[in-house]
C-alpha cells in the first residue's frame, strides 16, 4: 500500500490507475482525471476531490469521510460499502444505484446532481 498522504495530485491523469488501498488522506486531488480507475479500499480521507473525474471508478469500500467533492462526476462509480459521512458532495453527479450501500451520516449533498432521483441503501444517520 502506498501512503500519498497530503501529497498534490492537482490535475494529474489517474486514469484507469489501480490505486487500491493507497493512502490519499488529505492528498490534492482537485480536477484530477480519475475515471475507470481502481481504488478499492483507498483511504481518501479528507482528501480534495473538487471537480475531480471519477466517472465509473471503483470506489468500493473506499474511506471518503470528510472528503471534498464538490462538483465531481461520480456517474457511474461503484460506491458499494464506500464512508461518506462528513463529505461534501455539493452540485457533483452522484449516480447511487439501487444495490449500493453507502454511509452519507453529516454529508452535505446540497445541489448534488443524481440522476435517478434517489439514494437507496444509504445509511444516513
Amino acid at each position: 500500500m502506498a501512503d500519498m498522504t497530503g501529497r498534490d495530485l492537482s490535475g494529474q491523469n489517474l486514469k484507469e490507475k489501480d490505486l487500491s488501498g493507497y493512502n490519499l488522506s488529505r492528498a490534492n486531488l482537485t480536477r484530477a482525471d480519475l475515471s475507470d480507475a481502481f481504488m478499492h479500499k483507498a483511504n481518501l480521507e479528507g482528501a480534495t476531490l473538487e471537480k475531480a473525474n471519477l466517472f465509473r471508478a471503483n470506489l468500493l469500500e473506499a474511506n471518503l469521510c470528510g472528503a471534498d467533492l464538490r462538483e465531481a462526476n461520480l456517474i457511474g462509480a461503484d460506491l458499494s460499502g464506500a464512508d461518506l459521512r462528513g463529505a461534501n458532495l455539493q452540485g457533483a453527479k452522484v449516480g447511487f444505484e439501487d444495490r449500493v450501500m453507502v454511509k452519507l451520516t453529516g454529508a452535505n449533498l446540497q445541489g448534488a446532481i443524481m440522476p435517478n432521483g434517489k439514494v437507496h441503501g444509504a445509511q444516513t444517520s
